[in-house]
C-alpha cells in the first residue's frame, strides 16, 4: 500500500489504533526516517493521547497511559546484543493490559514475544510504502478488520 505523505502515515496509524486490542505486539520495522515514530502518532492521537510523541530511541520505551490500555513504545536501535532486551526488564510490559510497539525488533531478535502484526515501512523517491503482515489470529482479525475499514 502507498503511503504519499505524512497524513496518510497519520491516517493509517488512526486505522490501525481502530483494531488493536489489549494484550498485542505490533512490530514495526523500515529504516530510520521510514515513518514508525510517524504511524505510531497517529495511532495514538486516534485513541485520544493530546500529549508529545516522541522516538523513544534515547529513553528506550516510552509509555503513553490511555483509559482502555497502556501503549509501550519500544525502540530497541541503540541495542548492540539481544541480550540488553532480558537486561533492561521490558518483558513485564507485554501483558494482557497493553499494546506494545515495538521499532528494531530484530535487535532482540529470539527473546520478544511473536508480534500479532508486522508493519513493515519502505522509503521511496516520493512517500512510502507499507505492508502489513500476521502471525498471529488475533493479527488475522486485524488485517481483516483494516481492510474492511478501507472499503467503508
Amino acid at each position: 500500500m502507498a503511503l504519499p505523505d505524512e497524513a496518510a502515515t497519520l491516517a493509517l496509524g488512526a486505522r490501525l489504533a481502530g483494531v488493536l486490542r489489549p494484550g498485542m505486539t505490533v512490530y514495526l520495522s523500515g529504516d530510520l526516517g521510514a515513518g514508525k515514530t510517524t504511524l505510531t502518532r497517529g495511532l495514538l492521537r486516534s485513541l485520544g493521547y493530546a500529549g508529545r510523541v516522541k522516538s523513544p530511541t534515547y529513553t528506550l520505551v516510552e509509555l503513553y497511559e490511555i483509559p482502555r490500555l497502556n501503549l509501550y513504545h519500544f525502540d530497541l536501535y541503540r541495542f548492540a546484543d539481544p541480550a540488553e532486551w532480558a537486561e533492561a526488564g521490558f518483558r513485564e510490559y507485554f501483558n494482557a493490559d497493553s499494546v506494545c510497539l515495538v521499532e528494531w525488533p530484530e535487535k532482540a531478535a529470539g527473546l520478544l514475544p511473536e508480534p500479532d502484526l508486522t508493519v513493515r515501512l519502505e522509503i521511496l523517491d516520493e512517500g512510502r510504502a507499507v505492508s502489513v503482515a500476521a502471525a498471529t489470529e488475533a493479527g488475522r482479525r486485524c488485517i481483516e478488520a483494516l481492510k474492511s475499514s478501507s472499503n467503508t
